[in-house]
């Protein structure tokens, strides 16, 4: 018995997992997969076409499933340099508490049913585009971008701006170009996002090698950028409004969340060089998770008056 003991832990050998259910929780990635679910859930509500609510939970579940399956597969490949960073340092795997080929099969797994699960119930356009932002994740951005290009965060965005488009697909069973809208403002606003963060963590990406573009390019270089990102998200931000596609009220919240990424990313630009307080990064890394949250709530809350108003005695 001790002998069977001691092989089962060997390195060499199989060793059983000490993780908790808790420990398999965080491998989803909760923040992520939360605002995963809340933008595919805006694209779901916002399209034209009602749903059976029973199939809108299965394709809202199913999406937060892929979304989750993203982050195992993550973590699973990036435990080496979560191990070395600061932030990261205390995930399951790099912290010991899942094994690295658990979280890879746990990946696998979870990657195969959400997306049966949205093909079989919902619409296979749906749950294809899911599988293609599953293999973006994990392996156009993980595998191959984040250690080789600074413009990882920039290319790689596309994965995480694609969940409206996937709400849209299961509801319509089809892309459209207000769909690909709400795909634009998240994939405008991943990169002055993650890169006010990658200024003021610019030594934990140092640390673990991977070139991010404060740490490539400079922080005068990062900062441009990012102010160039705001200026282009601003108008797209209000595209709906002005195509057409929601009221004004929307058009305000999004012209003023515009303005206020402007701002906050203008004092990003004037920040000076080696600032090591990096107050104005860290404010605008917090406006910008408002920023999103706060117009594709706008948007929701547009698109569900609008829809209500379009029944004969509701909200009349």
């Amino acid at each position: 018995m001790a002998l069977a003991e001691e092989n089962a832990m060997d390195d060499g050998g199989f060793r059983m997992s000490e993780a908790t259910a808790g420990d398999f929780f965080a491998l989803l990635k909760p923040r992520v997969m939360s605002l995963v679910v809340f933008t595919a859930f805006v694209g779901l509500m916002a399209a034209p076409l009602s749903i059976n609510p029973f199939i809108a939970v299965v394709a809202i579940l199913a999406i937060a499933l892929g979304a989750g399956a993203s982050g195992a597969l993550n973590m699973w490949y990036d435990a080496d340099i979560d191990a070395v960073m600061s932030r990261t340092a205390s995930r399951p795997v790099p912290a010991g508490r899942v094994r690295p080929g658990e979280a890879l099969v746990f990946g696998l797994i979870l990657s195969a049913l959400s997306v049966m699960t949205l093909g079989v119930i919902v619409n296979w356009l749906s749950a294809a585009l899911l599988a293609f932002t599953i293999f973006f994740y994990a392996v156009i951005y993980t595998i191959w971008l984040k250690r080789s290009t600074p413009q990882n965060i920039v290319i790689g965005g596309a994965a995480g701006a694609f969940p409206p488009v996937i709400g849209w697909a299961a509801a319509t069973g089809t892309v459209s170009l207000e769909s690909v809208i709400l795909f634009l403002i998240i994939f405008l606003w991943t990169p002055p996002h993650f890169w006010a963060l990658a200024l003021f963590k610019s030594d934990d990406y140092g640390r673990a090698g991977v070139p991010m573009m404060p740490n490539v390019a400079g922080e005068e270089s990062t900062r441009k950028q990012i102010f160039a990102y705001a200026l282009l998200l601003a108008p797209v931000g209000m595209l709906p409004w002005l195509l057409g596609y929601t009221t004004a009220v929307y058009g305000l919240v999004a012209t003023a969340l515009g303005i206020g990424f402007i701002w906050y990313s203008w004092k990003v630009l004037l920040m000076p060089d080696g600032d090591r307080l990096m107050k104005p990064a860290k404010a605008l890394f917090g406006f910008s998770l408002l920023y999103l949250f706060v117009i594709f709530a706008a948007y929701l809350a547009d698109s569900i008056i609008e829809h209500a108003l379009a029944v004969p005695g509701v909200l009349q």
